[in-house]
């Protein structure tokens, strides 16, 4: 099964049933057409100004071209969401260059953070990457413990340190003990945090500071984890960790439960930040490169539609 049937078929479903009924029997693109398109998107999550904005192109595209069916105006929709979401180039997930490639793994509890850092490490073992992961959630021990039996099954190294202690210090020893094993890649977990825990934020900050002592231009990578069923709420994580840490690109959790996958293209509209990493399933191999092309056409697909 690939992004479709696992990933954004619920969003498919739910986009197309909305707009299918408003242009039932329509030879053009009219206000209600306009109307029930507006309303689908909205229910996607895509969020009102990249809705807004997608409407005002269309609605400029069809007075231009002069519009017609289903399937002309799914490739319209197509086109525009592929323009908003930027750079056609590759999603480069790893930069191997850099020796270790240090990323620091950020999010609130419950979007599938550890979960993430787990299939991350599955991945790059099985290109034959060494990882080290360090477990600098120190106030879960049920994070600790996951991340365990993640690293056992990926063939990764786990650095630890007793519940409480300083999260910092984890992620020091982390990196130090990469650099002297000659790894790959470090992933590092974080505590989840709300924005408005200001001191866990700081924390981020104290965590960056004390890795660069080690390995100087770290973290490479900042990936803040968001999952897709929470909607709007993933707008407000995207905005306040980006306040907080210097994000650098996205995991987006959980579409395969979820008929919000708009959101994906609402955030990387609205912050710029790159996606790289799809979660579709709860499966090991259920983490998926970002493919722009493949998400687009795979969100706005006819198939068993009509």
């Amino acid at each position: 099964m690939g992004i479709f049937d696992k990933g954004v078929k619920k969003t498919n479903l739910n986009f197309f049933q909305k707009l299918g009924r408003a242009i039932t029997g329509k030879s053009k693109v009219d206000e209600d057409v306009l109307d029930a398109l507006e309303e689908a998107l909205l229910g996607s999550d895509m969020g009102v100004d990249t809705t807004l904005k997608l409407i005002d192109n269309i609605e400029d595209r069809v007075e231009k071209d002069k519009y017609v069916d289903l399937e002309e105006l799914t490739a319209l929709i197509r086109d525009e969401i592929a323009n908003l979401m930027g750079d056609d180039a590759p999603v480069q997930p790893f930069d191997f260059t850099k020796k270790p490639y240090v990323m620091l793994i950020v999010g609130v509890n419950g979007v599938g953070k550890t979960t993430t850092i787990g299939k991350l490490a599955a991945m790059l073992t099985k290109q034959g990457k060494r990882v080290v992961i360090g477990a600098a959630d120190t106030f879960r021990a049920a994070a600790v413990d996951q991340l365990s039996i993640w690293a056992e099954r990926a063939g990764a190294d786990l650095v630890k340190q007793p519940m409480g202690a300083d999260p910092a210090s984890v992620a020091f020893d982390t990196v130090k003990s990469a650099v002297a094993k000659g790894a790959d890649v470090v992933l590092i977990d974080t505590a989840g945090r709300l924005h408005n825990r200001v001191d866990l934020m700081n924390e981020l900050t104290k965590i960056r500071n004390v890795i660069r002592r080690v390995v100087p231009d770290a973290p490479h990578e900042v990936l803040l984890v968001l999952d897709a069923s929470t909607g709007q709420n993933a707008f407000v994580q995207a905005k306040e960790f980006s306040k907080a840490t210097d994000v650098t690109a996205l995991a987006v959790t959980k579409l395969d439960g979820s008929a919000k996958g708009g959101v994906v293209v609402g955030i990387v509209d609205q912050f710029k930040f790159p996606i790289k990493f799809l979660g579709i399933g709860e499966g090991v191999e259920d983490l998926k490169v970002f493919d722009k092309e493949e998400f687009v056409e795979d969100l706005f697909k006819l198939e068993d539609i009509q």
